[in-house]
This record gives structure tokens, C-alpha cells and sequence, in this order.
């Protein structure tokens, strides 16, 4: 049985109906891509204009004359050097905790089978349904006096790391992609003796690179667009990641320089995605179908 669309072989095979639909995919992706494109245009042109031509009205849409030194002296003033490796050690720390963590949760809820498992899985995912927003109250009372130990952890790469450390919608993409990986490969290294902490490590792990390529990249580009709560927790400017030292800088350089340090402060998360999207496209469909 044919596939029904939108539009008819028929229809699509005379010239009009050729034309109406070609002129209607162009006009989709070049809006889309206006869409999508043009703020990272703005941006980035923005960075190289002279502080009057940025500011004055109507906007120009290209620049009269470019400047990159703006993008060399926003660098060296704003210091982005060191809020860059601030951003890229609470980035990394976060992902390191989410990997073993999150993998250790989703392989037990996958194959271990742990009482009452799907009842846990269940509130995981019903956390998902709470807006960030209304658990950042609660989680500064928190990080202010960690219950038990009782330490005050702002100003501390902690006060990014813990919260970060268990994710329930990368829980649920490990535990998705656990489930489609055949049960025999596991009954065979139980065979052979090994524990299951062994197969995790040398059978679980090794095939399951895409979705952990996938889950890498949702930790990383988590905690480097994340603004709210490091402004809130890293008050020390020594400290701060990126997003927020630029906002503490911001009232005190040219809005041209400003519009650079942010173009600068986008790029690594876009290279990442440019690099790795097939792998990111790959991994969220690894698990979705089995056989």
C-alpha cells in the first residue's frame, strides 16, 4: 500500500505541482534558517563593529568597516582566559560525576532488575516535569548547609558538581539504549564468570560509546550555558564560569566588545555540535528500536 502525503505522485509529477512544492521547500528553509542563523549572525558582525556604528539607529547589517581587534581586546580585558578554564573545570568535573553515576543508575534499572525499579524510574522521569526554576530555593538552602556534614559549599566547584550529578533525562537515554543490548551477551560473560561490575566494564560500556558520546555532550553544553545558578553560588569573581563573569563585566566595556566576548563564549559549544552531530543523531536513536 502507498504511503499517503501530502502531496500526490500524480500532482507532484505535473509542473505546477513541481514548482508549488520546491517554492514552498525553499521558502521553509531559508525562513528557518533566518531563524536560526541570524542571531549567531548578529552576534558575531555586532563584535566586529565600532562601538558607534553598534549603537546607532536603524542597525547596519554589515559592517562598515571591520575590526577584529574587538574580539582580541574583549579577550584580554574581560579576561575570558581564566573564565574559560573555570567553565571548562566545572564542565568536565560535572561530566565525569554524570558518567558514573548516571551510567551506574541506568545499567541497574536496565539489567539488574532492583526492587520496586520501575517505581523509581518512574519518579526519575516525573522530576523531569518540574520547572528548574522552582528547585533553585531548595537547593541553595542546601548548598548552604549540606545536610549531614554540614558544609557551606558556595564558592566551591561542588555547588556546580552535586546538583548536576544525577540527570533523569540521561538516565532515561542510558537505560533506553541498556534494554536494546541482547540479553545473551550478558548470560554469556555471567558464563565466564565475570561479576557484574565486570560486564558492565568490558562488554556494557564498550559498545555503548554513542549514547555516551551523546550523554557527554548534554553534561558539558548543561553546565556552560547554565547562568542562573552559578550567579546565585559563585559570587567570587575568581571563580565565576563564563556567562556569568561576562554579565559582572558587562557594565564596565564597550557594548562591542561585549557582543565579541559572547560570540567567543558560543563558539567551543557550537565546534562541538558542527563535530559530533552525526554521533549525537546516532546515539538518541541507538536504543530505539531492537533486533
Amino acid at each position: 500500500m502507498a504511503e499517503r502525503t501530502l502531496i500526490s505522485p500524480a500532482q507532484l509529477g505535473r509542473p505546477s505541482g513541481k514548482f508549488l512544492y520546491w517554492s514552498a521547500l525553499v521558502v521553509v528553509l531559508l525562513l528557518f534558517t533566518l531563524i536560526f542563523l541570524g542571531p549567531l549572525y548578529w552576534m558575531v558582525t555586532g563584535g566586529l563593529k565600532t562601538a558607534q556604528e553598534y549603537a546607532q539607529s536603524p542597525p547596519t547589517a554589515f559592517p562598515h568597516s571591520a575590526h577584529p581587534k574587538n574580539y582580541s581586546d574583549a579577550w584580554n580585558v574581560m579576561d575570558l582566559s581564566k573564565l574559560l578554564f573555570n567553565t571548562l573545570y566545572y564542565a568536565f568535573g560535572a561530566l565525569a560525576f554524570q558518567l558514573v553515576f548516571d551510567v551506574a543508575a541506568a545499567y541497574s534499572l536496565s539489567k539488574l532488575r532492583p526492587i520496586f525499579g520501575k517505581v523509581i524510574l518512574g519518579m526519575m522521569l516525573a522530576t523531569l516535569m518540574i520547572p528548574a526554576t522552582v528547585l533553585v530555593v531548595p537547593q541553595y538552602l542546601t548548598v548552604l548547609d549540606v545536610p549531614i556534614v554540614h558544609r557551606n559549599l558556595i564558592n566551591s566547584p561542588w555547588v556546580i558538581w552535586l546538583p548536576s550529578v544525577t540527570n533523569a533525562f540521561n538516565i532515561f537515554l542510558l537505560k533506553r539504549f541498556f534494554d536494546s543490548i541482547p540479553r545473551e551477551l550478558l548470560d554469556a560473560a555471567s558464563i565466564d564468570g565475570a561479576s557484574p561490575l565486570r560486564t558492565l566494564r568490558s562488554v556494557v560500556l564498550p559498545i555503548s560509546r554513542p549514547i555516551l558520546g551523546v550523554v557527554s555532550i548534554f553534561a558539558v553544553v548543561g553546565v556552560w550555558k547554565d547562568f542562573l545558578w552559578p550567579l546565585l553560588t559563585l559570587p567570587d569573581p575568581a571563580k565565576q564560569n563564563l556567562n556569568v563573569g561576562i554579565y559582572s563585566l558587562a557594565q564596565g566595556v564597550p557594548e562591542n566588545w561585549l557582543i565579541a566576548a559572547l560570540a567567543m563564549a558560543s563558539a567551543p559549544t557550537l565546534i562541538i555540535f558542527l563535530i559530533f552531530q552525526r554521533n549525537i543523531m546516532s546515539g538518541l536513536t541507538a536504543g530505539s528500536l531492537k533486533g
